[in-house]
């Protein structure tokens, strides 16, 4: 679904991706997980063209993305949460869900106004409220049900659960496994494998911009040495 390949890639003259490999297929979700720093975001930035990579090669469904820019990128079916969330505080809560909206395509889910509010049932009751008004947790909501009006066959998430309170985390985790019985393809960002266990079947680590273990999370976490060696702060 999603591939990249020996990418290298970096902000002015400091390189931040090495030869990094990732691949994603159809329906799965992958936990790319790292320290701050490490370079999970730039990962993400690479694969929707916000930032050029200076080598190597990212694919969607085998075509390659070389020269796209991002809003092509996400015509294509590719969604992109990022950290900061980015609402639009002055725009009521349907009017930031209408932003996001595309045409229905091939091989990925439907998502009306209805199921977005199934989804996530608190936007539905604050449907006309600013964006700029919601608290972290409901912001992040709205980032991920807009996201889900282009109808993405991929969804890429940076640090979903970051600075979110216990309730919220539960309810963003859950979506993201509604997702995942879906079969859309999920790369989610994060810190803690404690959440990413909860939905994800492998796991890819960064450091130093560099993949330094794929594999099954079940493998990651019987392998205390890995762990504290790339993941421990």
């Amino acid at each position: 679904m999603l591939e990249m390949r020996a990418v290298g890639a970096g902000y002015g003259r400091a390189q931040v991706l090495f030869d990094f490999d990732l691949a994603l297929a159809p329906g799965e979700v992958v936990a790319l997980l790292g320290r701050n720093g490490a370079g999970k975001s730039t990962v993400l930035k690479v694969a929707m063209g916000l930032l050029e990579r200076r080598s190597g090669d990212v694919a969607f469904e085998g075509r390659p993305l070389r020269g796209l820019e991002p809003y092509a990128v996400a015509r294509l079916g590719i969604g992109y949460v990022p950290e900061e969330r980015r609402v639009f505080g002055g725009l009521s809560v349907l009017e930031n869900l209408e932003t996001g909206r595309q045409p229905e395509r091939a091989g990925a889910p439907a998502w009306t106004l209805e199921r977005i509010f199934s989804l996530f049932p608190s936007l539905g009751r604050m449907r006309e409220r600013r964006g700029g008004s919601l608290s972290g947790g409901e912001q992040q909501m709205l980032a991920i049900a807009r996201t889900l009006m282009g109808n993405p066959k991929v969804v890429l998430l940076d640090e979903p659960f970051e600075g979110l309170a216990p309730l919220v985390v539960e309810a963003v985790a859950k979506a993201i496994g509604v997702l995942k019985r879906e079969g859309l393809s999920v790369l989610l960002c994060d810190q803690n494998l404690r959440f990413a266990r909860r939905i994800a079947e492998r796991a890819v680590i960064i450091e130093q911009g560099r993949a330094r273990y794929a594999g099954s999370l079940a493998a990651l976490e019987a392998d205390a040495s890995l762990r504290e060696r790339y993941l421990a702060l």
